[in-house]
């Protein structure tokens, strides 16, 4: 009987891979060859996370009519340059292969177009520990986080999977490095892990609902060990009120 919880949901940039600058330094390249402005540093790494479209709407003011122009150019530099110039984070590797050495459910839950995250994750060696993969839609200029809420309906769809391969709804932890994450895991009743590495912004996961906040991937596997372990105790405690 594992001690891990059933499913675990990752985020994908700043959770399992670092970027590494690829996506903002993408991004600023892309505003630049279009000729618009580019955002400060700490502009660019907000801009991780939530749909591109919407982040260059709101914090690059890039004018509607040239969204997807934006996003284009971007697009096709990350797939050539960027994916590969990312990095796995430091432990991230190790841990996934501990989880799936347990016998884990693991998901990606990534705001990021499917079909680049998948790319992602074999250039970077790490699809094979993947069960599945949830994220948005490819080449979608006008998505806002209004429109789908945000990551909450993703990481529904990671959880609808879950049980449909157990049969039933199953224990779930979300692991990520922005609100998004949080947000979304408190919408369906989970716990949230979130992981300082990432481009959250000071007291950004701890406003937005996180159970904790851990700062290495040895303290992320011990959060996810404890909970676990709460969880079967309580299934336990369940199990025995049921015989009595």
């Amino acid at each position: 009987m594992t001690s891990f919880p059933a499913l675990v949901l990752f985020d994908l940039d700043g959770t399992l891979v670092d970027p590494a600058g690829a996506i903002t330094g993408g991004i600023g390249r892309a505003l630049a060859t279009a000729g618009l402005p580019v955002p400060p540093p700490a502009v660019l790494d907000s801009m991780v996370g939530p749909p591109l479209g919407d982040s260059l709407r709101s914090l690059a003011a890039v004018p509607e009519e040239r969204v997807g122009e934006v996003i284009r150019l971007y697009r096709a530099e990350y797939r050539q340059y960027g994916m590969a110039e990312s990095r796995v984070y430091p432990g991230m590797e190790l841990l996934l292969q501990r989880l799936r050495g347990q016998g884990i459910r693991l998901a990606v839950a990534t705001q990021k177009p499917a079909p680049i995250a998948a790319e992602l994750l074999q250039v970077q060696g790490l699809a094979e520990y993947f069960d599945d993969l949830h994220g948005a839609e490819l080449d979608d200029p006008g998505a806002t986080p209004a429109d789908g809420h945000g990551k909450i309906p993703i990481v529904a769809e990671a959880l609808a999977a879950g049980a449909a391969v157990a049969g039933a709804p199953v224990p779930a932890i979300m692991v990520g490095d922005r609100h998004f994450d949080m947000a979304a895991a408190v919408h369906h009743g989970i716990p949230a892990l979130g992981v300082a590495w990432g481009f959250a912004a000071e007291g950004e996961l701890e406003a937005a609902g996180a159970t904790a906040v851990v700062r290495t991937a040895q303290e992320l596997e011990e959060q996810l060990m404890q909970r676990a372990l709460v969880q079967r105790a309580a299934g336990v405690a369940a199990g025995q009120d049921a015989g009595q």
